[in-house]
């Protein structure tokens, strides 16, 4: 009979190789496409790594720890591999990387080429077009479809080839089982995909950011010819750039800090309440002074200050951007209020499951 301290001891051999078994499911059921056919095919590799553990365990005639239960999930491969062999080989995009390219396909094409066009190329073109309003709405959408083809061909061709040479770069070595997330309720889960995107998007819009004041073509294109920024945004820049900070930082955190799991709901409130501040302060800004003038957000360059065809260009810019603000303050409102809610809402699940004993892995 063994001592209690040596039962005790041996606890941790017994439960965490197990635990690591559900973490590994877990991570294969986050790059499964979401079918009815995921949760069978998370259980049929569930059934077969524990029978290889039996297996094991009858052969080296003892409990396996978490180092031979390592083993055995990397001979079997990183869950990203696993996901895609077990997914429709149809796609030439295949599972393990889908979700990532359709989410930054909507962004390219939904949350940088329309607006890009409606409120930059498409007044440019209203007035080269002479008033024209059906020439420019053709040569817009024109413009707009030429754009979206060779953005999407392009993230298509990028993830082809992330497709056909991620197994050639290495990562299927260096992934470590030990590493795998906790084993988190399906209420908590937090999408991986989703913080990986914000990280890379908020890096790159960062750098944008920088890059404005010396390259102002990067946002109005090719009207910078004929406009410039206002001086107004000399004094949001530092305040619009800092947020940029922040929102980083905050899925940076995010993803190095999986198990905070009041932190993100908390932050992104946070960043949510302090971007409706600055949006409203911009949209004031913007209103009419005690003098009667109005602060626009483009105004002309030197060389076209006496051009009656860029003067309306400008007009028709600064209603485009004033509406667009107008816009993102009340969709801001919006989210502000879903996130207190779901704020709410997990610290009501965090008070009454405090008071519940913790269930015990037999």
């Amino acid at each position: 009979m063994s001592t209690p301290s040596n039962s005790f001891s041996r606890k941790p051999s017994v439960s965490n190789p197990m635990e690591l078994v559900d973490r590994y499911l877990q991570a294969v059921r986050f790059w499964l496409p979401k079918t009815q056919k995921q949760e069978g095919l998370v259980a049929e590799l569930g059934e077969d790594l524990r029978s290889q553990i039996e297996e094991k365990e009858t052969e080296l005639h003892r409990p396996l720890d978490q180092a031979d239960v390592s083993a055995i999930l990397k001979r079997c491969g990183s869950p990203m591999i696993v996901a895609g062999r077990l997914g429709p080989e149809r796609h030439l995009i295949g599972p393990p990387l889908f979700s990532i390219y359709v989410f930054v396909l909507k962004m390219v094409l939904l949350w940088i080429l329309v607006p890009v066009f409606l409120f930059i190329v498409g007044p440019v073109n209203i007035v080269n077009a002479r008033g024209d309003w059906a020439l420019a709405a053709a040569r817009t959408l024109g413009d707009l479809w030429s754009g979206a083809f060779v953005a999407a061909g392009t993230i298509t061709l990028v993830f082809a080839i992330l497709e056909r040479t991620h197994a050639k770069l290495g990562l299927e070595d260096k992934w470590n089982p030990l590493k795998l997330p906790p084993v988190r309720k399906q209420e908590h889960k937090t999408s991986l995909a989703q913080t990986i995107c914000e990280l890379f998007f908020g890096f790159f819009g960062l750098i944008w950011l920088l890059l404005l004041p010396h390259y102002p073509v990067l946002i109005l294109g090719p009207a910078r010819t004929f406009l410039k920024a206002a001086p107004m945004w000399h004094t949001f820049y530092i305040p619009i750039l800092l947020l940029g900070v922040a929102g980083l930082l905050r899925s940076a955190i995010t993803l190095a800090r999986p198990q905070w799991t009041l932190f993100p709901p908390i932050a992104q409130l946070v960043q949510a309440v302090l971007s409706l501040i600055l949006v409203n302060f911009i949209i004031n800004a913007a209103g009419l002074t005690s003098s009667g003038d109005w602060h626009p957000f483009v105004v002309l360059a030197d060389a076209a200050k006496n051009s009656a065809q860029s003067l309306r260009v400008a007009a028709i810019v600064n209603v485009s951007i004033l509406l667009s603000l107008a816009g993102a303050w009340l969709g801001i409102c919006i989210a502000t209020g879903i996130q207190t809610w779901q704020l709410l809402g997990v610290i009501r699940k965090r008070v009454s499951g405090a008071g519940q004993p913790a269930s015990l892995h037999v």
